[in-house]
């Protein structure tokens, strides 16, 4: 007697490509009255980069190198995923209604948050401020190395996991920033030695240029995270967080330490209150939860699936 495996789907996956696939017809649907333009110039690079990673999983596919096929869906799927959400996130942005940054502050505060006083202690030591931006500019490196890290582990099954956490995180931030519009924590960076203007600072020329009709044509090239509340960047960093637990010691240590190192950089660097880091870490857990259900249910349908045959 021996034993096969009959086929399964991923449900993981699933959802990923669902979840991408409601953000452009979310985005279609919000601009049907007031239409946005795509700079055609700037299809050029995103088009590029897709066609490389199909042209990668198809080569893993039939060459079967599962190790390669993984991976390069995995990133296919972050880079559609990082296109769409930015497309619905500004498309929402223009239409949002009065901001939420008085709120914001007023529960910061309530924490005990005193965000000047931080920042001009944090302003008096150049390490720490090149530490942290260092650490919240990672993020998108973070990303590309945890997926190549766990694929050429056989880790195929966390990689899922990630991905569609990763996704269900960013579109769960993306409808609520729509819900909860804010230009984020800013501060003047003339009054700064070390510290950098936070990207809330620059992209609030974007958001209002967005709000008044003054932007109405997108360079896919120039797109920048706009949402404030709840943090991307934390809830994407909890995320990887915990991927980096299944990889070696050697590997594991410096890359959570990064990790947690972004989550206390995304205030600062970004321009985000502490509750839009606490909603996102939030954000993290719940999908985190999500993905690995579907993933454990996944598991039983494979062990579910071994039927004998005849030898």
């Amino acid at each position: 007697m021996r034993s096969r495996v009959m086929p399964t789907t991923y449900a993981a996956d699933r959802l990923t490509w669902m979840l991408i696939a409601a953000m452009l017809l979310g985005f279609v649907a919000v601009t049907r009255d007031a239409p946005f333009t795509i700079a055609p110039l700037s299809t050029l690079g995103p088009l590029a980069g897709l066609t490389a990673l199909i042209g990668l999983w198809q080569i893993g596919h039939r060459r079967a190198l599962p190790n390669l096929s993984v991976a390069a869906i995995a990133l296919l799927q972050m880079t559609l995923f990082t296109l769409a959400a930015l497309l619905l996130s500004y498309a929402l942005a223009a239409q949002q209604g009065a901001p939420w940054d008085a709120r914001l502050l007023a529960w910061d505060r309530a924490l005990g948050f005193d965000w000047p006083a931080i920042r001009g202690a944090l302003d008096r030591s150049w390490a720490a401020v090149w530490t942290l931006t260092f650490a919240y500019h990672s993020l998108v490196p973070q990303m590309v190395l945890v997926i190549l890290l766990l694929s050429a582990r056989g880790l195929h099954g966390e990689v899922r996991v990630t991905v569609c956490a990763a996704v269900l995180a960013g579109f769960a931030t993306v409808i609520m920033s729509g819900a909860v519009p804010a230009f984020g924590n800013m501060f003047d960076p003339a009054r700064d030695r070390n510290l950098p203007a936070s990207i809330a600072w620059h992209h609030a020329e974007t958001i209002r240029d967005l709000r008044s009709g003054a932007l109405r044509t997108l360079d896919l090239s120039r797109l920048m995270g706009i949402v404030t509340f709840p943090s991307y960047h934390a809830a994407l960093a909890l995320v990887f967080l915990r991927a980096y637990a299944w990889l070696p010691r050697a590997q594991a240590w410096p890359l959570g330490t990064l990790a947690v190192l972004t989550i206390v950089a995304t205030p600062v660097a970004g321009g985000h209150y502490a509750v839009d880091v606490l909603a996102g870490l939030l954000l993290a857990c719940a999908s985190l939860l999500v993905a690995a259900r579907l993933a454990s249910a996944r598991a039983a349908r494979h062990s579910d699936a071994l039927v004998a045959e005849p030898a």
